[in-house]
């Protein structure tokens, strides 16, 4: 694990890209840092990327942990190498939609009553833009993702395409962005002293509909199934395992079992 100082960087601001406030974030070299903020996100960022090793996609994000030093004060948190070349731009998908059509996505997809039909609108508004053929199949793998791994802040900022630049256009974005999963939030919604019913009741999903469930079954019925899981009950043990000494072990036992009980639900999803 990495321990870094981080008091001579420039602390970027992100505050209005999640729903849960403005999470401290570097980047220095080639990496980028974030720091714990609401719980235990660097953790959830670490074991999500980890288990992704163990699927069909190969398109992902990969986090370490790291413990960043910043002001008086020790962070955990973790980090990812740099995705993006030189000349290319992240571009998320509301940003795209407003550049494109002068429009908020966010209150375009609330005038639509329908969770299937919201999926279809931004779809097609994003292949029409874009050029990109298969981004429904895409999109629903990442609501795959964040059903199995409950993750809640899969807002329109954080679903992009890249830029490469007008002679090669637009390509499909690495899944990113999963600190907000596993109920890492313990600060606000999810305290430790909370059952995992009750924080299945509290939790809500996003950007299509609060339940998770609805808009996977939307997504799926429109493009079908696209990720297949492979890692076992042993795997999750073993990955937490690596993560003693970094964080509680009362943290590690409730990510075992809601990724247990995850694992049991979503079945399906490691059938092919």
């Amino acid at each position: 694990m990495e321990f870094i100082d981080l008091n001579q960087e420039v602390k970027i601001e992100t505050e209005g890209h999640s729903s849960k406030g403005n999470q401290l974030k570097w980047k220095k070299g080639e990496y980028w840092y974030k720091a714990d903020h609401m719980g235990y996100e660097g953790l959830a960022e670490i074991i999500v990327s980890r288990l992704l090793k163990r699927s069909s996609i190969q398109n992902f994000v990969e986090y370490q942990p790291a413990v960043i030093r910043y002001g008086e004060k020790n962070y955990r948190g973790c980090k990812s190498k740099n995705f993006l070349q030189e000349e290319e731009s992240l571009i998320t998908i509301d940003r795209l939609f407003r550049q494109y059509t002068g429009r908020n996505l966010t209150s375009e997809l609330g005038r639509i009553p329908d969770v299937k039909e919201r999926i279809l609108y931004l779809t097609e508004n994003v292949e029409e833009i874009t050029g990109l053929e298969h981004f429904g199949k895409y999109l629903t793998g990442a609501l795959e993702i964040d059903a199995l791994f409950l993750n809640e802040d899969r807002h329109t900022n954080n679903i992009a395409v890249i830029w490469k630049g007008e002679e090669k256009g637009y390509y499909l974005c690495p899944y990113f962005d999963h600190g907000l999963s596993l109920y890492s939030d313990i600060t606000v919604d999810f305290g430790m002293e909370l059952s995992d019913e009750e924080c299945r009741k509290r939790i809500h999903a996003k950007p299509f509909s609060q339940d998770f469930d609805e808009q996977l079954d939307c997504a799926e019925e429109l493009y079908g199934k696209q990720i297949y899981f492979r890692f076992s009950e042993a795997d999750i043990l073993a990955e937490l395992r690596e993560m003693q000494g970094i964080y509680e072990d009362w943290i590690l036992h409730r990510v075992e079992e809601t990724l247990r009980m995850q694992k049991r639900k979503y079945q399906y999803l490691f059938t092919r």
